[in-house]
């Protein structure tokens, strides 16, 4: 979206044409800019169908009054009526429409599912509109129908296939659409995404999904994207054919969608229906507006009402309008603020089908597909969303790739709306990290879990854990947080520390069971439990009760806490910078600490004085110093990487920080503090991450600088424009 009432947009740089970047992201959720010759396209974006015959509101207004950047209009319909061509060939699609942004072309493959088979050839419909001058233009794909049998359906896919090179010869470097295909037809839709990436196409739209769309088959839409999107190339923004219904957008936008387009804010107020973020409803029913909208102010439902059918859809089309904007929006900020899927769990609750939906995504690709009753009941809504028919199994790719394209560190709490939100990507990499990369420093056989209060559980309890550490130094600490167990040496980390939720969130009694569970994947099988409520009002008697032979020192001996500090570096070391526990605790052998004015550690110094990391405060994560990127990268045991292929962050434990490889001509720039750009890299460890640490290295493995990735191993090999690594710090020679 562009600001109200700004000036016409300029033409991207020649050589940025067609070009995709991502400027922010939340997992595969993106804030994106598309670069055209009418301006950028910032994505998530809406492109509102215009009829060139019935325009309910004119394309001018949507730029000055909704910030509206691209539409999408029909090329077949505007080829078929001569009233139409003969101007848009003269003077330009742009100057038809009265429209100075990005200019999007359907082909007329939706009219053909509509009213039936088209008159226009593959080659001409690409002729047609290079000729009026589109921004983006769209090849004629076969509609894959829901209803086709599986042999007329692969027939569809192979067609529109066969047709991708002579509408890219034709399009002779036009922006072109290239529609994914394979209706309900899994193996279909991915064999259509991994064909059609072959070619030169600048978007890729989801097609053949109206129909799914129009019956409410949500969790359908959700398995469409799953088996296409994750085939697709990083660098190509994907559009969900069809899609424009607000309700829709945060689920799709968390799912990579970063295109829509519908006609229904016109549609549904011809219909008198208002599109909400919730879902729809009947103007005929309402006695209050369910939202307030600049286009209705002054109005009421009566009014409306009484308005003559044309005036009335027009204001109804302009609230529509405004609702899905502002529903839009509220995905963007979302995803700058990294809550899409917060936003999602949220949006879920609000109609049945996107319940269904969300619930089968955040369950069905684990590794417990739990119990399944022989007479079809359910034991519960998580029993019912699992897999248990043919698909049983299939979908856990899907999921490693939402994944691996999430950020393993950020700032900020996390909002506890239910016990989904366990499940959410986020959670689950941090989770991923701990089990993987934590490793216990005791020998005892006994653990001792806090529970009962929120954090910060430094300043509420942190005193006391060093003086039982005093007397009990192999006893292992835990927290039970919302999110599972947490070692006492990462109790600041996110999202295990800052969980926002109600007050007894954290009063839940400790499940044995559970506990055993968790201390199970920390490498802690069969340590006897011992709890603690850090919420009873007499701290000492109940400690004193689940620790009898423990006997409590007046005062707090320093040494101890050096040693809790000195535990904590070798976690976060482990964690962050993916360096094993052994290797930090022997570097740590007579290390320094610098304290803030509240006594927290700013940063761990070797023996020798030199200074190698610092602890975040915001996020409970450490950053890297420059000698510290020479003390990881001198670690380095493994080959200088020679690929960009991903594999599970679990499958390359103490591997140290990934490495990006650059260009030798980027060196350097980079040596100088430049940030590392898509397009400049040649290769990148498999355990890569965005927001992990990584160093920069040269084809011969030399360190040049060090900083904060910004994208997974598929987008760093696919994409090509924006930056890929932040840089910290240059390397000098």
């Amino acid at each position: 979206m562009v600001p109200k009432n700004v000036d016409d947009p300029k033409p991207c740089r020649e050589q940025d044409l067609g070009k995709f970047e991502v400027i922010h992201r939340d997992g595969i959720a993106k804030l994106g800019r598309l670069h055209t010759a009418h301006g950028p396209l910032h994505t998530p974006a809406l492109l509102p169908v215009i009829n060139p015959n019935i325009r309910t509101i004119e394309p001018r207004e949507l730029w000055d009054n909704w910030g509206i950047e691209g539409l999408i209009t029909n090329s077949y319909i505007i080829w078929k009526h001569e009233k139409l061509s003969v101007p848009a060939q003269k003077l330009g699609v742009h100057k038809l429409l009265d429209f100075p942004g990005v200019i999007v072309c359907d082909s007329g493959t939706f009219q053909s599912y509509i009213y039936g088979d088209v008159e226009v050839g593959v080659e001409e419909i690409i002729e047609f509109q290079k000729s009026i001058g589109v921004d983006v233009a769209t090849m004629l794909d076969v509609f894959g129908r829901p209803d086709m049998t599986r042999q007329q359906m692969m027939e569809a896919v192979e067609t529109t296939i066969e047709r991708a090179e002579p509408s890219i010869n034709a399009a002779e470097g036009m922006m072109l659409n290239g529609p994914i295909q394979g209706g309900l037809e899994w193996d279909l839709r991915q064999r259509s995404a991994q064909q059609m990436s072959k070619y030169d196409f600048a978007i890729h739209p989801i097609g053949g999904i109206v129909p799914i769309m129009e019956q409410h088959r949500y969790l359908e839409l959700t398995k469409i994207m799953l088996a296409s999107i994750p085939h697709l190339p990083a660098s190509r923004p994907v559009h969900l054919f069809g899609c424009g219904h607000p309700m829709l957008f945060p689920m799709a936008v968390a799912l990579g969608a970063d295109l829509f387009d519908s006609a229904a804010y016109a549609l549904f107020a011809k219909d008198d229906r208002l599109l909400l973020p919730w879902g729809t409803v009947k103007l005929e029913n309402l006695e209050y507006w369910p939202l307030l909208t600049p286009s209705l102010h002054g109005w009421t439902p009566s009014q409306v009402r009484d308005l003559g059918k044309e005036e009335r859809t027009a204001l109804l089309a302009r609230f529509n309008m405004d609702v899905t904007v502002a529903e839009l929006n509220r995905c963007r900020q979302a995803v700058k603020d990294g809550t899409i899927w917060e936003l999602t769990e949220m949006r879920s609750h609000q109609h049945p089908a996107l319940r269904e939906a969300y619930q089968w995504l955040i369950t069905a690709p684990s590794e417990n597909f739990g119990f399944h009753n022989d007479d079809g009941l359910v034991l519960s809504e998580s029993d019912a969303s699992r897999e248990h028919g043919s698909e049983y199994g299939i979908w856990e790719g899907a999921w490693e790739w939402v994944i691996d394209s999430t950020s393993q560190q950020r700032d900020g709490g996390v909002s506890w709306l239910g016990p989904e939100s366990h499940e959410r990507p986020w959670v689950e990499v941090a989770r991923r990290l701990l089990h993987s990369r934590w490793r216990t420093s005791t020998q005892s056989e006994e653990v001792l879990i806090l529970h009962g209060r929120s954090g910060p559980w430094r300043d509420r309890i942190g005193n006391i854990v060093c003086r039982i550490k005093a007397k009990m130094p192999d006893l292992e600490v835990l927290i039970q947080t919302p999110f599972g167990l947490l070692p006492w040496s990462l109790e600041d980390v996110n999202p295990f520390a800052h969980v926002e939720g109600p007050s007894w969130l954290h009063r839940r009694r400790p499940d044995l069971r559970w506990c055993a569970n968790e201390l199970s994947r920390l490498g802690l099988s069969g340590k006897k439990i011992i709890l603690f409520d850090m919420a009873t009002a007499d701290m000492k008697e109940t400690l004193k009760e689940a620790l009898p032979s423990l006997t409590l020192d007046a005062d707090t001996d320093e040494l101890v806490v050096f040693e809790l500090e000195r535990e904590q570096a070798i976690s976060k070391l482990s964690l962050f910078a993916n360096i094993h526990a052994e290797v930090c605790r022997n570097a740590l052998t007579g290390c320094q600490f610098i304290h803030s004015r509240t006594r927290r550690v700013k940063n761990i110094l070797l023996q020798d004085g030199r200074h190698i990391a610092s602890p975040r405060l915001t996020d409970g994560g450490l950053s890297l110093t420059e000698v510290g990127a020479k003390w990881a990268h001198n670690l380095r045991t493994a080959p200088v990487p020679a690929g960009f292929e991903c594999q599970r962050i679990e499958e390359n434990v103490s591997q140290g920080p990934p490495w990006v490889v650059i260009e030798d001509d980027a060196v350097p720039f980079i040596r100088d503090g430049r940030n590392v750009f898509h397009g400049f890299i040649t290769a990148v460890d498999a355990w890569l991450r965005p927001g992990a640490s990584c160093l920069i290295v040269n084809s011969k493995g030399e360190l040049i600088a060090h900083g904060i990735s910004k994208a997974a191993p598929k987008e760093m090999a696919e994409l090509k424009k924006g930056i890929a690594v932040r840089t910290r710090d240059g390397i000098k020679v």
